[in-house]
């Protein structure tokens, strides 16, 4: 049961603070389908400051956080600059940074590694902390803190009032003063800062080696049900983060969870469970979801 409990909030965390980062940009009009290329990133970059920083384990975890959440931002960027500034197809400029981010990540990790394998060990023993026979992570309390603010900011400040508005009816915004482009990139940055750190949050406390070739093995995509399924919320994303979360975590324990072992199944179809899940839940749920009315729309000045 510890394991359970051990697996369902790893993945909770990762998968809640990706849903709040993808949240943000489509809030603010931006459909962030780079969630996957934008954890990679920031998981690749984390790994690095982790690996070759020789500091203190507490300033370790620090800087690799930040780091990871930095490297996020700058990525989500470029898809910001693309859909802004450019008007470009928003779901194709996301595929396109998903897949050039995967190359990246194997570029860099194959140089740093000096051979042709894109893997990095590291140590993640400061990112771990137990709680009696429970072993727990760094990213949860950071990641319980993150949904407060999230919550805070995007419904109790004016900037929250401004990003949401941008993303229902731009021009309305426009008309009062607000900065359109300045909220839509607010709200991209923002993502990819969340993002970043979700994608070190699934890489590091698991397993002390990765293999940059599998990317985040989809859980940017597993986010994004997430998001829909949270109806764009920051509470109801952390509880469809759960239920998601619960599916994933069983094919970690298939082989030593008794009913499970029993069912005598192989581990590939629990690691499809939250996939098919997803598709479930969102062929149920897509009538009632409302998104962002603007979403996916470049914004126009002329328009009415």
């Amino acid at each position: 049961m510890l394991l359970l409990v051990k697996y369902t909030l790893l993945y909770m965390v990762v998968l809640m603070m990706v849903a709040l980062g993808g949240m943000f940009s489509e809030r603010s009009g931006i459909i962030n389908i780079a969630l996957e290329g934008i954890m990679v990133i920031g998981g690749l970059v984390g790994v690095l400051a982790a690996k070759f920083l020789a500091l203190t384990p507490v300033w370790t975890v620090v800087i690799s956080i930040l780091a990871a959440g930095l490297a996020g931002m700058i990525y989500a960027l470029l898809l910001g600059y693309a859909s802004v500034h450019l008007k470009a197809d928003q779901t194709i400029g996301g595929t396109a940074l998903n897949i050039l981010a995967t190359a990246i990540a194997m570029v860099i990790a194959k140089r740093v590694n000096g051979t042709q394998a894109p893997k990095l060990d590291y140590v993640n023993a400061p990112f771990l902390f137990s709680i009696g026979d429970l072993e727990l992570n760094v990213f949860i309390p950071l990641g319980i803190v993150l949904l407060l603010i999230s919550y805070v900011i995007l419904y109790k400040t004016r900037l929250g009032l401004r990003l949401r508005s941008c993303g229902e009816h731009p021009q309305a915004a426009a008309s009062v003063g607000i900065n359109v482009y300045k909220m839509r990139y607010i709200g991209v940055m923002a993502s990819g800062f969340l993002g970043g750190i979700g994608g070190l949050a699934y890489i590091i406390p698991a397993v002390s080696i990765w293999n940059f070739e599998q990317g985040v093995t989809g859980m940017g995509f597993l986010a994004l049900a997430v998001m829909i399924f949270g109806q764009w919320k920051p509470f109801r994303i952390f509880f469809a983060a759960i239920f998601f979360s619960l599916f994933r975590a069983m094919a970690n324990i298939a082989d030593s969870f008794p009913i499970l072992k029993e069912l005598n199944w192989p581990k590939e179809i629990y690691n499809m469970m939250p996939f098919i899940a997803s598709m479930i839940v969102l062929a149920f749920s897509s009538k009632k979801s409302r998104a962002p009315k603007a979403e996916g729309i470049p914004y126009d000045t002329g328009a009415r």
